[in-house]
């Protein structure tokens, strides 16, 4: 794809799962990355890997507004300018709402919110002179909600709000944005997902080899970047998914219980 070829990119979260399958995908296309995590011996790995290649990579919290503001700086000083922007960081949870604790629920809002909102705030001015792209990694959560993850749920949907409404405005400017639901895809995400009190769950009751891989993932999303799309949906469970909820919804309750309960308890 030549289309991304001396672009610059920012990936928010590339270390592992569908960041860094990311990562690695605009490499191979030409594109000069950068890209944040928390954990810097992740971060330093990943680079280990790419010895020589235009990547940038900057330790951040996307929950906290100067973290975002000093990496956004850090990609100007780099690269002198931003054409697209991936909001992918993010975190999920599983816990009862009359179980979890609201702190977790804040967390959960303030990464996966607060993080597009603060690193897309930032990059904007770069990227409206570019005519570029603003991607949201969303969630199937963000238009149906999940029992056992409804403070993901939540960030999801305001998540697709906002870029909804950012693409509205921006809709005579020359800049896409777009927002990605993944549906299920085999990453991380679920093992490091927040449990009631908000320590990682540590494991995920979801079989993992039956997913869409995270880099099969990322071809799908560069496609819709080229393509310039409003939305992606993947897998068929995710377009059935938001399909029977937008037109049964009282079905697709029934359904989403069946599948996330059995007995009466929160198994997936």
């Amino acid at each position: 794809m030549a289309y991304f070829n001396n672009k610059v990119v920012v990936i928010t979260g590339g270390s592992e799962g569908i960041g860094k399958a990311l990562v690695d995908a605009f490499l191979a296309q030409g594109a000069k990355v950068a890209t944040c995590g928390r954990n810097y011996d992740k971060l330093y790995h990943l680079q280990s890997l790419y010895a020589g290649k235009p990547l940038l990579i900057h330790t951040a919290d996307v929950s906290k507004e100067q973290d975002c503001k000093n990496f956004i700086n850090s990609v100007i000083q780099r690269y002198g300018t931003i054409d697209i922007i991936i909001n992918n960081a993010g975190v999920s949870m599983r816990s009862l709402v009359q179980d979890v604790e609201l702190e977790t629920l804040k967390k959960v809002m303030d990464i996966n919110f607060w993080g597009t909102v603060y690193c897309t705030k930032f990059s904007l001015p770069y990227i409206l002179k570019n005519k570029g792209t603003i991607v949201g990694v969303s969630s199937i959560a963000g238009y149906r909600g999940l029992p056992g993850r409804s403070g993901y749920s939540a960030s999801k949907y305001a998540v697709n709000g906002w870029l909804e409404a950012l693409r509205t405005e921006l809709l005579d400017s020359g800049t896409n944005v777009m927002w990605v639901c993944p549906g299920f895809t085999a990453s991380n995400i679920r093992n490091v997902a927040l449990s009631k009190d908000g320590s990682p769950q540590g494991e995920s009751p979801m079989d993992e080899g039956k997913m869409m891989s995270a880099e099969a993932c990322s071809k799908h999303i560069l496609k819709a970047i080229e393509k310039r799309k409003r939305t992606l949906v993947l897998t068929f469970q995710g377009k059935e998914t938001v399909f029977l909820n937008r037109f049964f919804p009282s079905l697709a309750d029934k359904l989403v219980r069946k599948f996330f309960f059995k007995n009466g308890e929160l198994v997936k």
